[in-house]
């Protein structure tokens, strides 16, 4: 029966936009993270099931990278489909046409559009005008796909989700978004640490609280990272200074002082806490080396997952 379920959740996610979690059920997530385990399996086995045989995946990068393009990439080869490398460069977008235009043209070509890009209003507007399911690779807001990789990370560590105590400690940002979210979703408790004026977006926030209603737990916010970290079973960072506001670097050091993933912060954390980071990370600034190349850092055990999520997205929404 519980397999049943199961299928059938994963099923509902056909033709399915993938712009937010905000947009799936706590079921649904977990069917996708139980699809990505068993393709990683799969995989250490030397298997890989052609699901995608003749399907193909358009990806619009507007930023530079590195585990989204090659994930998606590679996941969509191992699946036995195709992807495209699309920059403003290659695409009319580039040169103005409109977005609408774009997106019922590759809808005529491509049977599932990945997108990143700094503007999340360019993402939906593209959902709303394609015929077929579009994937959120990042935006300003969010980050679902590295959130999704971060659960299935968690659940490898530590067997379970819901219960757990994670702290994310920095910038309020896309990745932390995406992470209340994702915690809230599976009944993980979520502490957010940031210096003042760097808080999660307020609307967001709101969400959040809504669903950890639902599934009882808790959404703090605090300027202290000792609270959030303390007995935490899961601590996270990312970069200060995201992409899109490298010419804030030197002013966000500053403001940052005291919010670093060092020895001292972790202290307070369970013994056998995992640090997450969703790469790439600047030693010294946001971590410190001794944590992030550390015994409990699980930072390339999650950025390997990303490749298994994203081929359980592509196989979940492409019909």
């Amino acid at each position: 029966m519980q397999q049943q379920v199961q299928d059938k959740n994963a099923a509902s996610l056909q033709g399915r936009d993938v712009l937010t979690l905000l947009d799936f059920s706590p079921e649904e997530i977990y069917a996708l993270l139980q699809s990505a385990e068993e393709l990683k399996a799969q995989q250490k086995e030397g298997k890989c099931p052609q699901l995608l045989a003749g399907k193909s995946l358009g990806m619009i990068f507007e930023n530079s990278s590195t585990r989204t393009r090659v994930s998606f990439e590679v996941g969509m080869t191992q699946l036995g489909g195709h992807a495209l490398f699309l920059s403003p460069r290659d695409l009319q977008i580039g040169r103005g046409e409109p977005i609408k235009d774009t997106a019922k043209v590759l809808s005529r070509y491509v049977d599932a559009i990945m997108v990143r890009t700094n503007s999340h209003e360019k993402v939906a507007e593209l959902a709303e005008h394609a015929d077929v399911p579009v994937i959120n690779a990042l935006t300003d807001w969010y980050h679902p796909c590295q959130a999704l990789a971060d659960l299935l990370t968690v659940k490898e560590q530590k067997e379970t989700l819901k219960g757990l105590k994670t702290a994310f400690v920095g910038d309020g940002n896309n990745v932390a978004h995406s992470w209340m979210i994702a915690c809230a979703k599976m009944g993980m408790d979520v502490y957010v640490a940031t210096p003042s004026g760097y808080e999660p977006n307020e609307e967001v926030v709101k969400e959040v609280e809504e669903i950890a209603t639902s599934t009882n737990s808790k959404v703090v916010l605090t300027q202290d990272p000792v609270e959030a970290v303390k007995d935490a079973d899961v601590i996270y960072t990312d970069v200060w200074a995201s992409m899109g506001y490298e010419e804030e670097q030197t002013r966000r050091e500053e403001s940052f002082k005291g919010f670093q993933v060092n020895s001292d912060l972790v202290n307070n954390a369970k013994d056998d806490y995992i640090f997450l980071h969703c790469l790439p990370a600047h030693r010294g600034e946001e971590v410190s080396a001794e944590v992030i190349d550390g015994p409990q850092s699980v930072v390339y055990d999650e950025a390997e997952n990303r490749l298994h999520v994203q081929k359980a997205i592509l196989a979940a929404t492409i019909k």
